[in-house]
């Protein structure tokens, strides 16, 4: 049988973003004395999504009740709010307007009412006046204002994560990039691009934009793949022209919010993501091509049911990327007073995007368990914004892993309760 001494850490998590080091920091907190390791490829936390995106703490209205991205938010974006106070990190509930330009909008913005509603969210329907007592320079046919919606740095929250988490003693490892997992009868062994091994009761599978890659790694079949998306971003020259968070009724037939307005910790204001296909999946520019990662995409059948089902709105995407005019005539739907002029570019994004074989993009959280081993297979937004929810949710899974290999957790053998 291994003894306690063989394994090298209890629980070994692979990423370095706000999931990964939430989880960590959850075990840290749920099993104080628990032996965690995390891995990381950069030589930092949150160099990928969590590093690159718009730092807003969403409330939660988008999603079905009952959904893990519901059931997250809800509860996230209070906790955010409370952590980031706790520990002086700069933040702000700031409300949001989503905004109807269209009369076919307007059914939806309606139900977006009734689910703000039933998930208990303080709701306030707007006219055109009321739209402009919040927002002067926006235009729309009627808004709702959603209050819990708010702003934060979340590399800020993630470097935190990391210092709580070492100093309850756990490890973190940087510019170890994972290349082979040996799973055992009695744990996973991981083996770094330097040649160090790691041998661990559970490995916890964080790893974003390569998390299905992880997975086949471990032997597991993640039943999708990742199908990288850039998220393309413009700076406002005229940050006075928002005052805060502006967004449209998002089409519930895709997963993205579609391009919108968003006033940050530090008063600048993006506009955006403009959406469209990674040839690379840390693409972070056009030019960016990996030969490997697009050999992936393109190998993978649910790529090609994408782009015959939603080739228009994929082609729409396209078009606005290439055409800063388009994308502009875009913004002007919410914000006539824009021009070309005013929108400078700005640092991009990757969505880590999971598809299934059979095209369908994944819209909720993905979590999959198996021997010796917790996948998170899919983290969509709002995942930044319910990091604190899902890392307890991952961590509990990878202690009942533990557990089966006969451990228990040090404060119960010292007679603490955990």
């Amino acid at each position: 049988m291994t003894t306690h001494a063989a394994y090298d850490c209890d629980v070994l998590v692979i990423g370095g973003g706000i999931v990964g080091l939430s989880t960590a920091y959850a075990i840290t907190r749920t099993a104080p004395g628990t032996r965690v390791t995390v891995l990381e490829k950069e030589w930092g936390p949150a160099r990928h999504q969590t590093g690159r995106n718009s730092g807003v703490i969403h409330s939660g209205i988008y999603y079905p009740p009952g959904s893990l991205k519901a059931r997250y938010a809800l509860r996230g974006a209070a906790e955010m709010v409370d952590f980031c106070a706790e520990h002086g990190i700069a933040h702000a509930v700031t409300g949001k307007l989503i905004v109807a330009t269209g009369k076919d909008e307007l059914p939806r913005l309606h139900a977006l009412v009734q689910r703000g509603r039933a998930h208990g969210l303080p709701v306030r329907e707007l006219g055109p006046a009321q739209i402009a007592e919040y927002e002067p320079q926006v235009r729309g046919l009627a808004a709702i204002r959603v209050g819990t919606t708010g702003v934060c740095d979340f590399t800020a929250v993630t470097v935190r994560f990391a210092a709580e988490v070492s100093a309850s003693g756990g490890q973190i490892r940087y510019g170890a990039e994972v290349v082979a997992v040996d799973r055992r009868p009695w744990g996973i062994a991981v083996r770094t691009s330097d040649g160090q091994v790691v041998r661990a009761r559970v490995l916890v599978n964080c790893a974003g934009l390569h998390s299905d890659r992880v997975a086949l790694l471990a032997g597991d079949d993640p039943g999708a793949r990742i199908v990288p998306f850039r998220g393309e971003y413009y700076e406002l020259a005229r940050p006075e022209l928002v005052r805060g968070l502006v967004y449209p009724v998002p089409d519930p037939a895709f997963p993205f919010l579609g391009v919108h307005l968003t006033r940050g910790i530090d008063g600048t204001v993006h506009v955006g993501p403009n959406a469209v296909p990674a040839l690379a999946r840390e693409g972070y520019g056009r030019a960016v091509v990996r030969p490997r990662d697009l050999a992936a995409t393109l190998a993978w059948p649910g790529s090609w049911r994408i782009a015959r089902r939603h080739w228009r709105y994929g082609a729409g995407e396209v078009h606005r990327s290439l055409s800063k005019s388009a994308f502009t005539r875009a913004v002007q739907r919410l914000l006539p007073e824009v021009t070309e002029a005013d929108l400078r570019p700005s640092p991009a994004g990757v969505r880590a995007q999971a598809v299934l074989r059979d095209g369908t993009l994944v819209d909720d959280f993905l979590i999959r368990d198996a021997p010796h081993t917790v996948h998170v297979l899919n983290a969509p937004s709002p995942a930044a914004t319910a990091s604190l929810p899902i890392g307890r949710e991952v961590a509990r899974r990878a202690l009942l892993r533990a557990r089966a290999t006969g451990w228990t957790p040090p404060a119960v053998e010292s007679g603490h309760c955990v």
